[in-house]
């Protein structure tokens, strides 16, 4: 068994059949309370947007965000493999491993960001017991031994708690965590509205916090309202590449259609209402609008008073479980699935999510976090190259195989298969790809501090939809122009229809691969006729 046969196996293992539409539930109900998305809405209002006009971008966002995890899931749940298998029929045997690499590689950078979020929960915990853990001041505190660094030693410290502590839970195999996220999905929303109700009574009910004002009028405020939405869309950017890496593990597709369809848009949206009401709740109370749901909670604790310790440690509590739920489905699986690919001898799905966590560690992550303005430039630089490749992939499938993958050959190294292309590569999937990239880059360069043309910041303010249309497009004009083999003329999943596949080839088998049995015709050499009904471990 080759290297590609080797990694492939996972996503055929038995544990396909553990994961229902219950546990889609629980683990997308879990996933929506967590600090970043509380952050996404919360930056909409500093910006500029009233509470109900983040709130309709929230919305908005979040459901088309649904629509295409929706997409790619079905890959994933109708043939049971994982996101670096179904990117070999779009880019490539060898091909698929740069994507793979990139997704991998966004996922560490995220692991970060979200660990050192988790840390400042720590933080709080911590400082709700002994008042003298925080920064250095003229009342005590802990003197900063890094200030070079761009952060202190109370908060470095405290993020390093947080990423030791997510270690074990990075060791148990992936079908095991749901058990994780049914503690979660209680736990962490009691705690979300128990911080609604607080921050709405501090403010001396809603009313004060619901007749704010939005600042942004006129075109502004449309354009603001865009990126709000894409802002939400690229907090999904992840998981709408990667979403097969969990939906193989459902027993039907519908087992994970219907949890994210329903989940992801309703979950969101009210965890997005919670952290709006309470952001906007901050300008009621302190005169400022304060975007980090974890600062307006330390503003909380400086006024003293047990009761608000107590409060401030069960809520920053909760919010470290959310953390740590949250690292371990979207970044350190994620990383682990992509690293197995990468090197499927050395490293497994567990290791990948260690090396993940080792990056999280030294990328310093507090940088992207020192302003609701860095955040949400990070998330669309973010989005740009996950859109490219989610276009590739949804428009292979979907448009021009219409549903038709050979699952034998994506685990096949062998130079006559039908996705090793040229030297393993799939030029057109690059072609697209690159394509996909170049139409933002311009419009990056705006969002980083350089002067560029308006048109190329309005279309970088649509950076997901630039990025995967262009991307699209491009992938379907080339393989109209130049077909490619393995495809259907009509729509023809049949990843239900396989009983038994043997993802190692025999010495027997044919060397040669007939396209024509691909097209309905009856070639000689057809391994594709034999997979169809054999599956064999």
């Amino acid at each position: 068994m080759g290297c590609l046969e080797l990694c492939g196996f996972l996503g055929w293992c038995v544990i396909c059949t553990q994961f229902g539409s219950g546990h889609g539930l629980i683990l997308f109900a879990a996933d929506s309370f967590n600090i970043n998305t509380w952050m996404i809405s919360s930056a909409n209002i500093v910006d500029g947007l009233s509470w109900w006009q983040s709130w309709i971008c929230v919305w908005l966002g979040y459901t088309i965000a649904a629509c295409f995890v929706c997409m790619t899931g079905r890959i994933g749940a109708m043939y049971h493999i994982s996101f670096p298998v179904v990117n070999r029929a779009s880019f490539g045997v060898w091909g698929a491993l740069w994507p793979v690499f990139n997704r991998a590689a966004m996922a560490c950078i995220w692991y970060g960001v979200q660990a050192w979020i988790g840390g400042t929960c720590v933080y709080l915990m911590i400082r709700a017991i002994w008042s003298n853990w925080r920064d250095e001041d003229a009342f005590g505190g802990v003197k900063n031994g890094i200030p070079s660094s761009g952060t202190t030693t109370v908060h470095f410290v405290s993020f390093f708690f947080f990423w030791l502590g997510s270690l074990p839970f990075i060791y148990p195999p992936v079908h095991k965590i749901r058990h994780l996220f049914t503690v979660k999905a209680y736990f962490v929303p009691t705690a979300g509205v128990a911080f609604f109700i607080w921050a709405v009574v501090r403010a001396k009910g809603i009313g004060p916090i619901v007749h704010q004002s939005g600042t942004a009028k006129g075109s502004a405020l449309g354009w603001l309202m865009v990126r709000g939405i894409m802002s939400a869309i690229a907090n999904f950017a992840t998981l709408i590449v990667n979403d097969p890496d969990f939906s193989r593990f459902a027993r039907k597709p519908s087992d994970a259609f219907l949890p994210q369809l329903i989940t992801i848009p309703v979950g969101f949206a009210i965890t997005s209402f919670i952290g709006i009401i309470v952001s906007s709740s901050s300008t009621v109370i302190f005169g400022k609008a304060i975007w980090n749901p974890l600062d307006l909670l330390e503003a909380f604790l400086k006024e003293g008073g047990s009761g608000q310790r107590f409060g401030v440690f069960i809520i920053a509590a909760a919010f470290t479980l959310a953390q740590l739920g949250t690292n371990i489905a979207a970044n350190s699986i994620s990383a682990g699935t992509d690293m197995t690919a990468l090197a499927p001898r050395w490293i497994s799905i567990r290791r990948g999510g260690y090396v993940c966590a080792f990056v999280g560690l030294v990328m310093c992550p507090w940088k992207l976090l020192s302003s609701s303005n860095n955040f949400t430039t990070y998330l669309s630089a973010y989005s740009v190259f996950l859109s490219s490749i989610a276009g590739v992939m949804i428009c292979d499938y979907y448009w021009v195989r219409k549903g038709y993958l050979q699952i034998k050959d994506l685990y096949s190294g062998k130079k006559t298969g039908p996705y090793y292309y040229t030297f393993g590569f799939h030029w057109r999937g690059y072609a697209a790809y690159i394509a996909g990239i170049l139409i933002n880059v311009v419009g990056f360069a705006g969002a980083i501090g350089k002067p560029v043309p308006i048109g190329a910041k309005r279309i970088y303010d649509l950076n997901f939809f630039a990025g995967f249309l262009v991307a699209s497009l491009t992938y379907y004009a080339l393989c109209k122009i130049s077909p490619i083999p393995a495809t259907s003329d009509t729509w023809m999943e049949v990843g239900d229809e396989i009983t038994d596949v043997s993802v190692a080839y025999q010495d027997s088998d044919a060397d040669r691969y007939d396209e024509e049995v691909m097209h309905g015709g009856s070639g000689k050499h057809a391994p594709m006729g034999e997979a169809m009904h054999s599956k064999n471990f």
